[in-house]
């Protein structure tokens, strides 16, 4: 005669067998949890770095607007190689301003408006090492672009190009040496990576 299992054994059993089904469910809860909220941690440690990045770059940029202010007003005046006389709006030295922006040394980043469908903050290649199409911080000012020298640093000086623009305000049937001029001031900052970039620009009216 075969023996039988006592209910209370068999019922010992199957509690326990449920005891472990829930246990590994709140097993893999626990563990989705965790990978969530490292997630989550990454992100927002990522968000911040990327919120960082961005203000060194937008203060790069602001630095290099008011450079090419300075720039354009001639400023400091014991800068050896200031250009002010360029951008006297009595008579402004429109020769030096060339369609694709200028690289020589006096007309470096001086730009007339594109003819074309592409600006030319977009066109000008503001990575470019050699032979630029831009200003960079002080070039023409003699100043030294104040980022300290510890710490997270741009990866580049922030540039700029300057634009000459028909003064709205000025009769366009006027010669060209007679014609009051705008500026348009388009500065590039970089942030700890070059692919970090902030555009800003400016009018400017001398």
């Amino acid at each position: 005669m075969q023996a039988q299992t006592p209910p209370q054994l068999v019922a010992k059993h199957h509690n326990q067998g449920i005891s472990l089904i829930v246990v590994l469910i709140i097993l893999v809860i626990v563990s989705l949890l965790g990978v969530a909220s490292i997630q989550i941690s990454r992100m927002s440690t990522q968000s911040a770095r990327n919120e960082r990045d961005t203000q060194i770059a937008w203060q790069a940029a602001e630095a290099a607007l008011l450079d090419a202010e300075l720039d354009i007003l001639g400023m400091p005046s014991s800068s050896s190689t200031a250009r002010g006389g360029i951008f006297n709006n009595k008579d402004t030295d429109v020769q030096q301003f060339v369609e694709g922006c200028g690289s020589g040394s006096k007309n470096k980043g001086l730009c007339r408006p594109a003819t074309g469908t592409t600006p030319n903050w977009l066109s000008v290649d503001f990575l470019a090492a050699s032979n630029p199409k831009y200003a960079e911080f002080g070039d023409f000012t003699s100043r030294s672009f104040q980022s300290g020298t510890s710490g997270i640093q741009p990866a580049h000086p922030p540039r700029y190009i300057i634009e000459l623009i028909d003064d709205p305000n000025t009769e366009r049937t006027k010669a060209v040496q007679s014609r009051k001029y705008i500026y348009r001031i388009t500065a590039v900052g970089f942030g700890p990576n070059e692919k970090t970039q902030v555009v800003l620009q400016s009018i400017y009216r001398n």
